[in-house]
Formats: C-alpha cells, structure tokens, sequence
C-alpha cells in the first residue's frame, strides 16, 4: 500500500508577501540535501529574486490546452505521475485549471500527487481560504472567484505563514519588487492600502492560530492530558438557569476582553442534573444563550450529578484557563446544614484554572434572612445523601436527652408527639428506610427512659402500650408518605431534565441552526459520548441484508460530530448504541452504554433527527425546485413584456409597408423615403429584439457559441456606435486606442457594448455626453462607460441586471429590460465580469472587465491588479 506523500503549505497574508520564493528556497535546501525535488508549476509573475531560485531545480514541461481559440499552459499531472519525485513544488493551490484539464482545481491536482506517495510544497494566500472568502470582500470589496476549501490546508502536515508588516509590504511594492512600475500607484491606493493589509494580516495570524490550536487539542487528547496548558485565554462561565445569569454572562465577556480572549473563547456552560434537579428557567436559559452568542461565544450544555466535577471536567477538555461563577444563593443554615456548595467545591478542586466568584442582587448576602424557607420547603431532596442516615441514627438520642431533662414537665404524650417529629424530619431527610430505623430507635428508647418501669424494656400499663404501637404507626405513616412524595418529585423533576433537553433539541431544529449538525453536536455534549453520527441507507428502496449493519458500503454518513482524535461510526455495527431516526436512517453512538431513562431520551432525539433529516431532504428539493420556479417566472415576465414590444416594431412596419401599397395615394418622394426609413428602423428594432431574446436564452441553456480571439477595443466601440446611428455624435471616446487588446467574442463583445451605450445614452439626458473610455491594469482591460444622469442607488446594483424589468421606468414602450442582463451574460461567459459604479458628480458608470491578450499583458496566469491580487 502506498504511503500517502506529506503536503507542506506556505499561507500568503496577503499577495506579495514573499510566500513562492519562500517555497522555492525550502525546494532548494531540500535539493541541496540529496532529495529529488521536481517543479510541477511555478508561476514567478516576472520577479527576478523569485525567477532566479528556480536555478538547479529540475521542471517538469507543462501542457498546453486550447480554450476558446487561444492557448493555455497548465501543470502536467500524469508527466510529474510518471516523473515520481519524492518532493514535488506546487504553486497556487487555489488556481483554477483551464477547462479540458485533468481536475477542475488545482488542489485536487495535489491530491492526486499526494495520494501518489509524493511530498507536495506549495502556496496560497489567505482571501482564497473558503471560509474567508466573504470576509476578504468585506474588507477589500473585492470578491475572489478562486477558492480552496479550508479542510484542504488544515489537513496539511506543515503550515508555514509568510507575513509582512503592512508598510515593509507597500515599501517592497514601491521599489518595483512586486508589480510593474506602471501598476504600482493602482495597486497602493486600492488593494493595498495599510488598513485593508492589516485586516488581512490579522485574518492569517487569527485562522493559523486555530488550526494550531486544534493541532494542540489533538495532541493533548491523543496523550491523555487534562491539565490547562495556557497558551490561550478561554473563559467558562457556569449558568444555573437563575436570573443572575445575565450580570455573570456579562462580567465573563469582560474578563474576556481584559486578558485578550477573543468573542469565540467565551464559552457557557448549563449543567443539568440527571434527576433534574436544577431550578433552572427555560426561559432565561433562552434568554441567556441569546446574550452570549450576542457576545460573540458559544452556549453547552452537559448532564452530570456531581455538578463541580461536570464543571471542571467540560473546563479542562475545552483548555479553560478562567471559570466564572456566581457566589451562592444559599444562606448560612443552608450551608451548614449541607455542607460545602458548588462554588466551595469547584475552588478547591480547580487546580490551575483559575475561579471567579462573582457578587450579584440575588446572592444570599442580598435577600432576606428568611429567604431560604421557601426553598427548603419546596426542596424534595434536602442537604447530602449521608445526612439522613445519621440523622436517623443520632436524632433519637438527642431527643431522648431533652426529654430526660424535662420529665417532670411533660407528660407520656409530649413524649411521643417530640419523637414523633423527629421521625418526621429524618423521613425528609433519608427516606422511608432511615425513618424506620429512627421509629423502632425511638420506640425503644420511650420504653426504656419514659414508661413505667423505668430503664427496663418492659410495658405494665396497657395504656403505654397502645400508645407506642400508635406512635410506630404514626411514624411510619407519615415517613412513608413523605418518601413517596420525595420519590414523585424526584421523578417529576427527572422528566422535567428530558423535556428541558428535547425542548432545547426542537429548538434547535426549529431554529435552523445547521439542523443536524447542531442537533447531533447537542447530544453528544449533553450526555458526554466520544461521537454521534447520523447513517442513512444508500439504497433505501433495496431490502434490508441481514449483514447489512456491519457494512459500511451500505450506509452514507449524512453528519457526524465527535471529540478531537475520534473518528464516527461508519456503520451500526461500530457503535455502542443505536436508534432508529426514521425508515431508513440510524442514529449511532460511541462512548458508554445509557440509563433507561437516557435510552428513552435518545429516542425521543432520533426522532428529531429523523425531522431534521427529512427537512434538509425537503430544502434540497426546493432548491431544485427553485431554478424551475425561476425559469417559469422569467417566462410569465417574457411573456408579458414581448406582448407589447415585439407588436410594436411589427405593427409600424406593417402599417408603413402597407401605406406603401396603397395606389390610391400618391405619395411623393419625401413621404416615401420617410416610410421606407420608418419601416427599416421598426425592422432592425424588432431584429435587435429577437436576438437579443435568443442570445439570452442561449445563455441560460449554457449553449452561446464563443470564438475567443485577440480584439482591438477601438474598433469594437467603432462597430457598436455605428449600430447606433445617429445617436453616436452623444458618444465621447477618450483613450481607447492605448488600451491593450482583450481576448473576446468581437461580434459578443460589440453587442455587449452597444447595449450599454445605448442605456446610457437613454439615462443620460442631452446636457451631457457619454463617455466610453479604457484602461489596463495587470492583466486585465476595463472598458467604463461613464454617463451622468440621474443615476442609481447602490441597494439597486443588482437589480438592474434583473431581466424584464426597467428600474424605476413606468414606460412599457421602450424595451424589455434585457439590455443589461444580456450585457453581462455576454461578458461573464467571455471570462470577464461587468459591474456597476456610482459616477463621481451624479450618474453611472458600467465597467467591462476582460483578460488582456497575453501577448499584450504578459502571462495570462498573472491576475495582480490595484483590485484583483495575484491567484494562490
């Protein structure tokens, strides 16, 4: 079997940081030290000091693929296959390859290499990072169309980041290191500005500091280590489920702020007792989960009776250094006659995380000296589990003693009713057990010390033996009743812990919040299994085999969550338990066996799973679904325009041919050549809308016939003012003809151009000409049509590409709408994009933007411009 090669990846913070001469210098120590390193594909972008380190190092000849009638060179997969060096260098794993190559993308390239048994080095920058794809355009207003998957680069053995301070960056730009002396002032004052390379720098350092961190989680779970290892502040707060969970929430997002944690290393944490006794509130858990995740942190919740232990446990697996509680609620009686609290408990057991005890309006210092009754008389269970038996054990004593200093005070029945009491009281505090034994204790002690004769354990008045065998009745009586009270609660409270868990499950799937993902995250936090994954059959239609659970090609893993270093269950016959969610999914578990009561609980949670399931089936249809609606509402529309438009030219030429043909009027020269002239332009007008219709539906079906070339811009605007007739002496051309060609449909691309000329002159009112003007800025050329009308807001980009629709236009006569949308279908399937600009002064601008002729540009790889940095 071969051994899978090891991936190495230098992180760009941002283009120009060095990270490909970086990597050549790593293949050239490596070449230095006797290993056989091959170059697969490096793309130097005319850097001398990066060209120069490719010296020595052997390249594997690239592939030439014909795209649309120009040529392409790609990296040669199956030649560095065959070649099988041990170390191979890769650059920009984001590319994306010409179609008619191997794989799509690049990285997928690499993955081939790698499952080949061959070491890969490569380079990326961090706005091609997938997760970090929107907020790079955010911060750049740049969208970047080539992307890598994060788990790509996670998954890599060595990940290196290349940074530069943002002004050693700009100064190695201004000395001519990056970009050609006449890119240089573009890109400083767009994409590179101080701040935008900041706020990159900071997302490289912030995503590299997580993989690292989850590289550390990994290490400390495959190593058994449970102690805080302080390399990052995490703070913990402990929520009750009690109104003071607010001021502690916040006060923990403070500490945060103090010691350097970010929003993300906020963690919350609610521990429900199996048994349910908590006290929590529903509602201000809801309330308080909002607040966190307000905060930027994350809300758990996890079962365990010793809640100190459950505290520190989920603290130590998340490498806490900091845990927030608040002070007790408890009064002095209360925690005398029960011992040692959470807070105590959690204090003396922390070790190295540290614990904050947290003063808020409802701790004991702040109510009433009489605040505990209530709790103590709705309490079932009150202080430890040991303080019954002794109870039981010493009370009749110390009630015997009373009684014996009081004898010639009270009377036989005073007798009984005080030890009565006490029966009482340990049957609250024990149960029926130790109130049995604390009734048979005190009887014999009323026999002993009090009924005649004394200190002898016989009866002589049948009276006192009435009233013993009484008091014994009583007593367990009562204590029987008082058990099964205590018993009804503690099971009612038990029932209230599962709908409180399966509540929070139902929200979470009512909520959206990922739906399975979430709901099997929940789970497994809440009862502490090592994984939970959710199986569906692959063929649900075939018969269930009787081998079926210990086949994992017969199952399709839908979602799955575990902790660091355990990997899911593939199949039922891995798991320790399992549940059925539905008729053909399975819900597996990995950890420890459950209680009864737990097992039921999971069923009520495959249940839910099953309807999460079954509502990700119902949003996949729907979104198959939607491009069907979409294409059925894009019909009505056309339908509705084309009513009137296509009737329009059609009932002019008509009307003018006809006028034509009638030999009863004779018109003169003049009348006939302005007939003729009318019928001409409802013709071509009517022409101009059919194709534009067919062009667009050819775009939709993906069946527009392209034939890229090298095409002069100049002459393209030429073409597409002529098609404009009188209305080209509005038009004003200014630089053109400097502008390097572009690779282009010309008739396309004349199109295109006309269509938005021909919007602009519509909008721009007579005062003012047109302005059609071009620039080239590394590698691509940007043709602006600039006009200055009234203009539209930028919530309203979008929408006038909409097709059918005239923004803002109540005149059904001029046009479909389908100029824009035409425009930019024709631009985006030549490889370019067009967007649009508020004019400086009032007005709009349209900015086609198509890759320049390479021979113009330089290589057709290089994509560094002032708003389009370099690929990888």
């Amino acid at each position: 079997m071969t051994t899978r090669g090891k991936l190495r990846v230098y992180l760009g913070a941002a283009p120009g940081v060095g990270k490909t001469y970086h990597m050549l210098d790593e293949a050239q120590r490596r070449a230095e030290r006797g290993a056989d390193v091959v170059v697969g594909f490096v793309e130097t972008h005319d850097r001398e000091h990066t060209a120069a380190m490719l010296d020595g190092l052997e390249t594997v000849p690239r592939q030439t693929i014909e795209y649309r009638g120009a040529s392409f060179t790609e990296m040669d997969v199956d030649a560095v296959l065959a070649r099988h060096p041990k170390v191979a260098i890769v650059d920009e794993l984001a590319h994306t390859n010409i179609p008619g190559s191997r794989n799509a993308k690049r990285w997928q390239d690499v993955e081939e290499l790698l499952a080949a048994g061959i070491d890969v080095i490569t380079t990326v920058n961090v706005q091609h990072l997938e997760s970090l794809n929107d907020a790079v355009a955010k911060i750049t207003g740049v969208p970047q169309r080539e992307t890598v998957p994060d788990e790509v680069v996670r998954a890599a053995d060595q990940i290196e980041l290349v940074d530069q301070a943002p002004e050693a960056l700009r100064r190695r730009m201004a000395h001519g290191n990056i970009y050609k002396a006449e890119k240089i002032d573009a890109a400083l004052s767009n994409y590179f500005r101080p701040g935008n390379l900041g706020a990159l720098r900071e997302l490289a350092l912030l995503w590299v500091a997580n993989r690292v961190d989850e590289a550390l989680q990994h290490y400390r779970d495959q190593h058994g280590i449970d102690k805080v290892w302080e390399t990052r502040e995490r703070v913990v707060v402990a929520l009750t489920g009690g109104p003071e969970g607010a001021t502690l929430i916040r006060r923990a997002a403070r500490i945060a702020q103090r010691v350097g944690a970010k929003g993300s290393d906020l963690l919350a944490v609610h521990v429900a007792r199996s048994d349910g006794l908590t006290g929590a509130s529903p509602a201000l858990l809801a309330e308080q989960r909002a607040l966190v995740e307000s905060l930027g942190g994350s809300f758990h919740s996890v079962v365990g009776d010793d809640i100190p232990e459950a505290l520190l446990q989920f603290a130590r697996a998340e490498n806490a250094t900091q845990l927030v509680l608040g002070v007790s609620r408890r009064g002095r009686l209360e925690r005398f006659l029960s011992g040692y609290g959470i807070g105590e408990t959690v204090v003396q057991d922390s070790g190295d995380i540290d614990v904050h005890m947290v003063t808020h309006e409802k701790s004991a210092a702040e109510q009433s000296r009489w605040a505990w009754l209530p709790r103590l008389i709705r309490t079932p269970e009150f202080g430890p589990r040991w303080l019954g038996p002794v109870a039981g054990a010493l009370l009749p004593f110390a009630l015997t003693l009373l009684l014996a200093n009081m004898r010639t005070r009270a009377n036989l029945v005073s007798d009984v009713l005080v030890m009565l009491i006490g029966v009482v009281l340990v049957a609250r505090l024990g149960g029926l057990l130790s109130a049995l034994f604390t009734a048979v204790t005190a009887s014999l002690l009323l026999n002993y010390y009090f009924i005649p004769p004394f200190y002898r354990f016989t009866i002589t008045d049948s009276n006192n033996i009435v009233a013993l065998a009484v008091f014994v009745a009583v007593g367990l009586t009562v204590a029987s009743v008082v058990d099964l009270v205590a018993r009804q609660s503690k099971r009612a409270a038990t029932a209230s812990a599962q709908a409180e868990t399966l509540s929070e499950l139902a929200v979470s799937v009512l909520r959206g919040d990922e739906a399975i993902s979430a709901l099997l995250n929940r789970f497994r936090e809440t009862f502490g299994m090592e994984s939970v994954a959710l199986l569906e059959r692959v063929d649900p239609a075939a018969p269930i085999r009787p081998d079926e659970q210990d086949d994992p090609s017969a199952w399709r893993l839908v979602a799955a969550t575990s902790t660091s270093g355990t990997m899911p269950c593939r199949m039922p016959g891995e798991a320790d338990v399992t549940a059925t969610a539905g008729p053909d999914a399975m819900l597996v578990l990995k950890g420890r066996t459950l209680t009864a009561d737990d097992q039921r609980v999971l069923i009520a949670f495959a249940a839910q799973a099953a309807v999460a399931l079954d509502r990700s089936r119902l949003a996949r249809k729907a979104a198959e679904a939607e491009p069907l609606a979409e294409a059925d509402k894009m019909r009505t529309a056309l339908l509705a325009a084309v009513s009137h438009d296509l009737r329009t030219p059609l009932a002019a030429a008509r009307l003018a041919v006809t006028s034509l043909e009638d030999t009863s009027v004779d018109w003169s020269p003049e009348d006939r050549t302005e007939l003729l002239t009318t019928a001409r332009e409802s013709l071509d007008r009517l022409n101009r809308l059919v194709e534009n219709l067919l062009d667009m539906s050819r775009l939709q079906a993906g069946a527009l016939n392209l034939h890229l070339e090298p095409v002069r811009v100049d002459d393209v605007a030429a073409a597409a003012l002529d098609s404009l007739a009188a209305d080209r002496t509005r038009v004003q051309i200014t630089d053109l003809h400097t502008a390097p060609d572009v690779v282009a449909d010309p008739a396309l691309l004349e199109r295109a151009v006309a269509n938005l000329v021909a919007n602009a002159l519509k909008h721009a009112g007579t005062e003012r000409p047109v302005v059609l003007t071009a620039s080239a800025l590394a590698g691509r050329v940007e043709l602006r049509v600039i006009d200055r009308g009234v203009g539209v807001q930028p919530r309203d980009f979008e929408r006038i590409f909409t097709p059918f629709q005239r923004l803002g236009d109540h005149d059904n006569t001029t046009g479909v709408g389908l100029g824009l949308a035409l425009s930019r279908g024709l631009v985006e399937a030549m490889g370019g994009t067009l967007t649009p600009e508020e004019t400086p002064g009032g007005g709009l601008t349209m900015v086609i933007a198509l890759p320049a002729e390479p021979g113009d540009a330089g290589n057709a790889h290089e994509m560094q411009t002032d708003a389009r940095p370099e690929r990888g």
